[in-house]
């Protein structure tokens, strides 16, 4: 975290500007796409976002971390006492734990709803305990409290230019979107840690168990119908990105190009996911880094020219977006979101 953001931010305190630099090192660390976007968002407010992600991430390594011996039992433990630490400092707004430290301080400043916060542990203490889910309906009320709440959690941080729950439906979808993005490219990550998020009835439908993808990422050898399972979650995806486009234009404009870019880098994860032929039980996809580049630029031109317009105006208010950027690959077959006037 840099002084100057935590200055605009009007923080302070130094055990609190500890707190926040410890959240953005582990964005820093662990999301390159979260942290590239965020990097677009007007300084004052990136400490926040810093902040929830951090908290998730460090839930999220808890349950999840391969290069830890920690068995279920330490980690359920581990969650517990975090989930304590949260509570407490929900409620006192001070926590010895920098990461609760910081997530208190921002859900006080940005009035979030401590219920979002809730329902992400509960979905965390799933993860220690359930691994496969048998239908899309069952995987998506999991992700209402280990997705959709993350875009609730941000909403306040972001702004909007129309009342909040009208934007809240957009937000959630995206917090989904990025996490099934997630899901399709590391499914062979996953398997290794036992679990298939991939809902069972859209693989059995192409002839594919868990068996199956487990010979296949052991073997390293392709399966057709593998392939035709994961074509078939991809174009789900996508249908949960055009949930989301739309609130896009209904967030504060100098908002507006760091949700774009994160929305337009995670799409092109699913671009990557397909060149690679659905190879994602064998290799992660990855977004080149000169598309990466790009998008950063045209991110960039659409913050200054939000920010001109925001010293122009009294009151936020929707604008047209610039033309699309113009990378050098294909552009991601996701509709890029247009704000409309």
């Amino acid at each position: 975290m840099t002084g100057r953001e935590l200055d605009a931010a009007g923080i302070t305190e130094p055990a609190l500007r500890a707190a926040y630099a410890h959240c953005r090192r582990l964005n820093a660390r662990h999301g390159t796409t979260y942290f590239l976007a965020t990097r677009l968002l007007p300084a004052e407010r990136r400490p926040a976002v810093h902040a929830l992600y951090g908290f998730a991430r460090w839930a999220d390594d808890i349950v999840d971390d391969l290069g830890s011996p920690a068995g279920r039992d330490e980690r359920r433990y581990r969650l517990a006492e975090l989930e304590r630490r949260l509570h407490d400092g929900l409620r006192t707004g001070h926590s010895g734990e920098p990461v609760v430290r910081a997530l208190a301080d921002t859900a006080a400043r940005y009035r979030i709803d401590h219920r979002h916060f809730t329902d992400f542990m509960a979905a965390m203490r799933a993860d220690l305990d359930v691994t496969g889910y048998a239908t899309y309906a069952d995987l998506r009320r999991y992700m209402h409290g280990s997705a959709a709440v993350i875009g609730l959690q941000l909403l306040p941080v972001l702004g909007t230019v129309v009342p909040r729950e009208r934007a809240a439906p957009h937000a959630a979808a995206l917090g989904v979107a990025f996490q099934l993005t997630n899901f399709l490219r590391d499914v062979g990550e996953d398997l290794d840690r036992g679990r298939v998020y991939l809902p069972a009835d859209l693989l059995a439908a192409h002839g594919v168990d868990r068996a199956l993808l487990l010979w296949s990422r052991r073997t390293g050898r392709p399966d057709r119908r593998i392939t035709a399972a994961l074509r078939t979650a991809e174009h789900l995806i996508r249908g949960v990105y055009r949930e989301a486009a739309p609130g896009v234009a209904l967030l504060d404009p100098v908002s507006r190009p760091c949700v774009r870019t994160a929305l337009v880098l995670y799409a092109g994860i699913l671009d990557a996911v397909a060149a690679s032929g659905y190879a994602a039980l064998h290799r992660r996809a990855a977004v080149p880094r000169r598309y990466r580049a790009a998008l950063a630029v045209d991110g960039l031109a659409r913050v200054a020219a939000a920010r001109v317009r925001a010293r122009g105006r009294s009151a936020p208010a929707p604008v047209a977006a610039p033309g699309p950027v113009r990378p050098h690959r294909p552009a991601p077959r996701t509709p890029v979101p247009q704000e409309t006037r």
